[in-house]
């Protein structure tokens, strides 16, 4: 069956569960990833608050990790909450999954047990039948993409691969690089025209906002796009406020992000 939802945001959804998923087994284990049509009657719904009636798409992320204890579940969704060492959470999370699925009037519901797993089991109400395959997504997607060059800076190897998907998806031309260091040796070799950096603040070797500062001395027209999953009141402004950069806080959704390149490209 057919859903009215960005794809993008699908794959953000199950990419995020999916690195939880494998964070959650530090000693190996299996991840399973499925996908079924589902009807969801009223005794369902009795027992499953806010689930609306009706027939569903429901994808199922689970995995056989350490689980997760009762006392945190009911926290899991709250933007930046990880029970992750500092360092190692992607600040995109399960506050990012549960964001998107509510604004596709969707439900998720957790199933764990500590020391055998847990079970994600995200339902997405299926469009209406007289919705042709080709309206799904949102009026305006299209303008949010381009052909431009943008530079990828972030040192977290699944995050890279969300954003090169999504941004070559969307028409741009990707570079990569997974610390300051070694993208403000690309920008200053000039064997390749970037027309945009979108580059995290937080990064070992050297940070978003050095970068920043070593890009806009080298190049005073560069255009920046900083991310971080910190709060606006812990980032340093004078670098993220200039003409030419622009700030995105984590979470966000893709057309967030589309739309603040395009911005910043237009600007």
């Amino acid at each position: 069956d057919n859903i009215k939802a960005d794809p993008h945001q699908i794959e953000l959804v199950i990419m995020n569960l999916v690195i939880n998923a494998r964070d959650a087994m530090p000693t190996g284990g299996a991840i399973t990833i499925e996908t079924r049509n589902e009807h969801l009657t009223e005794e369902f719904a009795s027992t499953h608050l806010s689930s609306k009636l009706g027939p569903h798409v429901v994808f199922t992320v689970t995995d056989t990790g350490t689980g997760i204890e009762e006392a945190v579940r009911s926290k899991i969704f709250e933007p930046f909450f990880t029970t992750k060492a500092f360092g190692t959470a992607t600040g995109l999370g399960l506050s990012t999954v549960y964001g998107i699925v509510k604004s596709l009037e969707g439900t998720i519901w957790v199933y764990s047990e500590v020391g055998q797993g847990t079970v994600f089991k995200i339902y997405i109400p299926v469009a209406s039948e007289n919705a042709s395959a080709l309206n799904l997504i949102k009026p305006g997607y299209d303008q949010l993409g381009g052909t431009e060059t943008v530079l990828v800076v972030e040192d977290d190897s699944q995050l890279r691969g969300i954003y090169q998907d999504l941004l070559q998806q969307n028409g741009y031309k990707v570079l990569l690089s997974e610390n300051g260091k070694e993208a403000l040796r690309l920008v200053q070799s000039g064997s390749s025209k970037i027309d945009l950096i979108v580059t995290d603040m937080v990064m070992p070797e050297m940070g978003g906002a050095e970068l920043g500062e070593n890009l806009i001395s080298l190049r005073p027209d560069a255009k920046i796009l900083f991310i971080s999953g910190y709060s606006g009141d812990r980032v340093d402004t004078s670098i993220t406020e200039l003409k030419n950069t622009r700030y995105l806080q984590k979470p966000f959704n893709t057309q967030a992000m589309l739309a603040k390149i395009r911005e910043l490209l237009a600007a």
